[in-house]
């Protein structure tokens, strides 16, 4: 056996290289594919990816990537994690929500849920949801001592911060025992509902509130940072970030004017943050999060040993309606990646829980999904299993400048509630969210079950209906809302006539021949609703009977270049001559557009296309309502 000497560096035997190298052979293999010659910096960027707010994810980075301020964990500026080592005992706090607004049927799920490796409760409560009152049946057989308690009650936080805090006593929770947030967000509240009337009210309520609890309840934190409001109506990570920054900074404000020290009032801030199916820029930002607040506490003079504190949510955003056991993989991403991230506490959202009131079987995978990664995985033992990374470290350093800069504007605006109440926060939202729908309507960013791959034959998921979350401020947004419109009119179209609506795949030529372009035609207009029959051949008579045969409306040609070139004209002519009120061609066009078009060809559709405007027309076409 061999044994290395000590000390020798694995690449001992293999000659440097260096970037310059590197970007010479992705030169030459740029020019093979046809590209023009390029010079090594500008073949690199040809290879990146652009991301929201100006960020390139870059093909190589190297140690010279990776800036100089990640410091060590548990120590400022926490990127590496708020605390110096990981944990193979308890890991992050799994914190499950509670919506159901039955008040003994939330008591069940809340009892099975801590039965089953959850350590924390989130309670909503107030309006269409659990009442106030109903808090002491909701925790009837709940250990306050053992499990922490986070409220979310709106406007109403003061009364169910009261019922929670009388339990305490009633129970003989030691003050020292009682851990949480009691859940007052008056600038989040504004955020969701639009309505400023009573912020002022609000503010001092809750600054009251953290000044008692801040002396009473060492354990306990009044005010949650919830940046779920802005990720929920589209906003980029770095415009999250910098809205909670502004959020946080605005609390601050608020209680050390009311005589509290900056340490106390850090100590009652919780941060709330989005997790989604982007693994990387999902780190990222939870890591970049606690750089950000270590800057703002630093300059307030807190103390330094003071780390955000965190609440990883899985993203409302990325779930979907159809196909909603895909779900389930985009929370595992997400929940791996809050992890990763550092996060203290992960709620896993249920997969149905866009659908309804998530069932039992969808709350036990959601806590499952948790325990995997913790005591299967061992996650947590690991503390920033990221670190080191020099694309995280560089994708975690350029995301905080650019919410950093996001946070400068708001001040300059007056603040977080100016930059609401004045519209800046919601125009800035609504523009990225503007941009995102267009990668989404074209199929840049799949979303996988309803933009790509749909199943049509799906039996949709029944469930009782939630109760109607806060609005009339930020809007809420999903990935999947534009395509599951278009497939609820396919849906409607099938209860009113029995039939889905119909579009006839004219398929020239053998298999090998037009397959891929079949294939694509058929994903694209199933994840519009539109059910596809393909019809195979080149004699464009019978082609032209089939079509007719069926009863589409609508045709659409598949086949390669070459086979457009010798059969796509007559086939069209005879298609419109069936009866056919629009072909399509899938392909681009080409040099035959002009004679094409002249046979009947309507429209080309292709990778890259508007998706959503050309299903939402066609369904037009074959009649379907809107």
């Amino acid at each position: 056996m061999t044994v290395l000497p000590q000390g020798l560096p694995l690449a001992a035997e293999f000659p440097e290289t260096s970037r310059e190298q590197w970007q010479h052979l992705v030169q030459g293999v740029l020019r093979k594919s046809g590209a023009q010659d390029l010079s090594g910096d500008q073949a690199e960027d040809v290879l990146s990816t652009e991301l929201q707010d100006g960020l390139r994810v870059r093909p190589l980075y190297t140690a010279e990537d990776s800036p100089a301020v990640s410091g060590h964990p548990g120590f400022a500026p926490f990127v590496r994690g708020g605390r110096p080592q990981g944990s193979a005992e308890s890991g992050w706090d799994v914190r499950q929500r509670l919506t159901d607004p039955d008040p003994a049927r939330a008591n069940e799920a809340a009892l099975a849920d801590l039965e089953h490796g959850v350590t924390s409760l989130w309670l909503e409560l107030g309006g269409d949801g659990l009442a106030v009152a109903a808090l002491p049946q909701v925790l009837d057989g709940v250990y306050l001592d053992l499990a922490a308690v986070v409220l979310d009650a709106g406007a109403e936080f003061a009364d169910a911060a009261e019922q929670l805090l009388h339990l305490y006593r009633e129970r003989g929770v030691p003050a020292e025992a009682a851990a949480g947030n009691l859940g007052a967000d008056p600038l989040g509240l504004l955020a969701r509902t639009g309505d400023d009337a009573g912020t002022d009210a609000l503010l001092a309520g809750a600054t009251a509130l953290a000044a008692r609890v801040g002396r009473e309840y060492p354990g306990l934190r009044t005010l949650t940072v919830d940046a779920l409001a802005y990720h929920d109506a589209g906003a980029s990570p770095a415009q999250e970030l910098g809205c909670s920054l502004a959020t946080g900074v605005a609390y601050l404000r608020e209680l050390t004017a009311a005589g509290l020290s900056v340490d106390a009032a850090c100590a009652q801030l919780e941060f709330r943050y989005a997790a989604d199916g982007d693994q990387f820029l999902s780190i990222a930002k939870f890591r970049a999060a606690r750089r950000l607040w270590s800057r703002v506490t630093q300059a307030s003079g807190a103390s330094p040993e003071l780390a955000q504190r965190q609440h990883a949510v899985t993203s409302g955003v990325m779930m979907t309606e159809r196909d909603p056991w895909v779900n389930m993989l985009r929370t595992t991403v997400a929940c791996l990646a809050a992890g990763v991230g550092g996060a203290d506490s992960v709620t896993v959202q249920p997969f149905d829980s866009v659908v309804g009131l998530p069932d039992a079987f969808a709350r036990r995978i959601a806590r499952n999904t948790q325990a995997v990664l913790l005591e299967e995985s061992y996650l947590a033992r690991v503390i920033d299993p990221a670190g080191g990374s020099w694309y995280v470290e560089r994708l975690t350093d350029e995301l905080a400048r650019a919410a950093w800069a996001w946070f400068q504007e708001i001040e300059r605006a007056g603040g977080q509630r100016a930059a609401l109440t004045g519209g800046l926060v919601g125009e800035r939202i609504a523009a990225t969210w503007a941009k995102r729908s267009t990668a989404l309507a074209k199929r840049r960013q799949p979303v996988t079950g309803v933009s790509e791959f749909p199943n049509l034959k799906e039996q949709p998921l029944v469930r009782e209906s939630a109760p109607a979350p806060l609005g009339g401020g930020l809007p809420r947004v999903r990935y999947a809302e534009a395509f599951e419109l278009l497939r609820a009119r396919s849906d409607a179209h099938l209860a009113a006539t029995g039939a889905r609506p119909r579009l006839v795949l004219a398929a020239l030529g053998p298999a090998a021949v037009h397959t891929a372009r079949s294939s694509f035609a058929a994903n694209l207009f199933q994840a519009g609703g539109i059910e596809t029959v393909t019809v195979e051949g080149t004699e464009p008579a019978a082609l032209a009977e089939a079509f007719r045969a069926d009863g589409a409306g609508v045709a659409c040609l598949c086949s390669s270049d070459p086979g457009y070139a010798e059969h796509a004209a007559p086939v069209a002519a005879a298609l419109k001559a069936a009866g056919a009120g629009r072909v399509l061609l899938a392909g681009r066009p080409g040099a035959l557009e002009d004679d094409l078009r002249q046979a009947g060809v309507d429209e080309f559709v292709f990778a890259g296309g508007d998706a959503v405007a050309l299903l939402s027309a066609l369904l037009d076409e074959i009649g379907v309502a809107p």
